[in-house]
């Protein structure tokens, strides 16, 4: 199996993960690494951090002469604004943030304490991980991509940059949706058997633990809610020099937890960044009285940075899966498993 621990606050030293179960003789590309980073960082609506941090990824184990050698892959990526000792502290918690539920657990009476893990800023270094599982997917000729469906409710390109400058005067935030599309995959993937190995729930889980993200629905999501069974499930074809088939893929790729050979297509939907230049009501936690939230440098939108996040999510956990039904040894190994089973299936 895959496995990957992160660490790190937005203003710390560095972001760190360390990627265990990556199988030897993956040849790792830092250069598209670096080209994933620089990809979170872009999109309309971006705040000034962006111009900042110029992410640069630093492989510190697991990779020889620019091969993986089955040891954990440790990553780590340095912050230019380490200034997170020298930041003022936080007492008037932003609504929509992690603010007020996180110095309620912990005790603090500083949500600085809080608001720097659970910055958006860290899903840079998952993107690093996701990158690394690219490559290995790309083995495989199979690739995950992203677009931005919507942002503020305009879904064409103009009309996104003229809702998000709008916002801005007005010192306010958007959301939007973006999709997830994975190609190239091969039916099989996941099980049915327990309720945690259903890739469904799987890809789910991962996209929602994404900061901000609110909503998830694969293939037709909630447009199921008013069809009937005859209107959206997937028929099934065959043709000798195609295989099993479909013409539809309301399904969106997954059934019983498995994928069925179509692309997987994922929806999300971030809300509106919670810091808003133009605060709203909020509490003082160490005088209770009420005051206006707290105003941190951030974003007016964030959509299409989120939709890079979830690719690389996405592709840990279908990599996950693959190597979960291939083994995770040794490439060579794993592409001689996966012609067989290819085989097998035509």
């Amino acid at each position: 199996m895959l496995r990957y621990i992160t660490a790190g606050e937005s203003h710390g030293k560095a972001l760190m993960a360390i990627l265990e179960g990556m199988p030897s003789g993956l040849k790792i590309n830092t250069d598209f690494i670096n080209h994933e980073l620089w990809r979170r960082q872009q999109g309309v609506g971006r705040g000034k951090r962006m111009k900042i941090e110029k992410d640069t990824i630093h492989v510190l184990s697991g990779i020889r002469k620019g091969i993986t050698i089955a040891s954990p892959i440790g990553l780590l990526i340095e912050n230019k604004d380490s200034s997170i000792e020298k930041l003022p502290d936080i007492v008037c918690p932003r609504p929509g943030h992690a603010d007020l539920a996180g110095v309620l657990k912990y005790n603090f009476t500083d949500a600085r304490n809080v608001l720097e893990r659970a910055s958006a800023r860290e899903t840079a270094i998952h993107v690093a991980v996701g990158a690394v599982c690219k490559m290995f997917l790309a083995e495989f000729d199979i690739s995950v991509s992203s677009r931005v469906i919507s942002i503020g409710g305009a879904d064409n390109e103009e009309a996104m940059v003229d809702a998000v400058a709008g916002a801005q005067a007005e010192h306010d935030t958007l959301g939007g949706i973006f999709e997830i599309i994975v190609s190239g995959i091969i039916p099989g993937l996941g099980s049915y058997t327990q309720e945690d190995r259903r890739l469904d729930g799987r890809l789910s889980h991962a996209i929602m633990a994404i900061p901000g993200i609110k909503a998830v629905e694969i293939g037709l999501g909630f447009g199921y809610a008013d069809k009937r069974g005859s209107q959206c499930h997937d028929a099934i074809y065959f043709k000798k020099e195609k295989g099993f088939y479909r013409k539809t893929n309301n399904a969106g790729g997954i059934e019983g937890g498995m994928s069925n050979g179509e692309d997987i297509i994922v929806r999300a939907c971030m809300k509106p960044i919670s810091t808003l230049l133009k605060p709203l009501d909020s509490v003082n936690i160490i005088t209770k009285k009420q005051a206006k939230a707290t105003v941190e440098r951030s974003d007016v939108a964030a959509v299409e940075s989120a939709g890079v996040v979830a690719e690389a999510v996405t592709a840990y956990v279908i990599a996950d899966a693959f190597t979960d039904k291939f083994g995770n040894d040794c490439l060579s190994d794993i592409k001689s498993f996966f012609k067989s089973y290819v085989k097998r299936l035509a």
